[in-house]
């Protein structure tokens, strides 16, 4: 029934549908996992690194998290040329606000700029959805530190832990059962990666194979993100019990 009305993004199927909306979102449970967890002190952001070859060079630049303003970040799922090109994007609104109103840009407001784009490629002919999904975890004066999911159709929602990509459903789930309200950064950290290592498809979990963010408050009052180094991770991994500790050295 779905071959005659998924030819276009623009019609709606006679259930109210539309399909290629919803297979730009199955693309998204093929790329790597990402899961945000906002704790009372920061967001934890966690991303699956895909390592397809072992000839391949690994990035300098990080493959799942990017910054977006000092206050924003964000991880990604999906069509990493797709998810570039929104990037620039919200990071060209974010500066137009700080040079129009000398302030930074609230949160919600940046992520429902964004999801404006991405909706208005759903509603017009000769355009496909964006295939990506996105964790953006900031902090902004109104309402403190926020984690917002956001998907191909252009809807966004507040979140207190969230899990895009692959096998997100089975991370969500244990995100549900797991989260408490007043978890610590360090607590949110240790959620993260637990839950990442259940479902990744890999067996062992590395330092290679993933990356780790956070978003904090300095005692200054300014936002401070921070990418984890491959070496402080590895030790996390370990002090966590999600790997041991001498696979790579073996």
């Amino acid at each position: 029934m779905s071959r005659r009305y998924d030819s276009r993004t623009t019609i709606f199927s006679p259930e109210g549908r539309l399909y290629q909306v919803e297979y730009a979102m199955e693309a998204i449970g093929n790329a790597g996992s990402a899961i945000g967890v906002l704790s009372k002190d920061g967001v934890v952001l966690v991303g699956e690194k895909k390592v397809t070859s072992k000839l391949l060079q690994t990035s300098t630049s990080t493959e799942k998290m990017y910054k977006i303003d000092d206050h924003v970040a964000c991880a990604v799922a999906g069509i990493m040329s797709d998810a570039n090109i929104l990037i620039n994007t919200a990071r060209v609104q974010a500066q137009r606000y700080t040079y129009a109103y000398q302030e930074p840009m609230p949160v919600e407001q940046l992520v429902q700029s964004l999801c404006d784009t991405k909706q208005g490629y759903t509603q017009f002919g000769g355009l496909r959805p964006f295939g990506v999904s996105f964790l953006f975890a900031g902090w902004d004066k109104n309402f403190g530190f926020q984690l917002y999911m956001s998907d191909p159709s252009g809807n966004y929602g507040g979140w207190k832990a969230a899990a895009i990509g692959a096998n997100n459903q089975a991370a969500q789930s244990m995100l549900k059962q797991d989260y408490k309200d007043d978890i610590t950064r360090e607590e949110a950290v240790q959620l993260a990666l637990k839950i990442l290592s259940k479902t990744m498809d890999s067996t062992s979990l590395t330092s290679d194979k993933l990356e780790l963010a956070e978003i904090s408050l300095l005692p200054s009052g300014k936002v401070k993100y921070q990418v984890c180094a491959p070496e402080a991770l590895s030790k996390l991994l370990v002090k966590f019990g999600v790997t041991q500790s001498s696979p790579e050295t073996s």
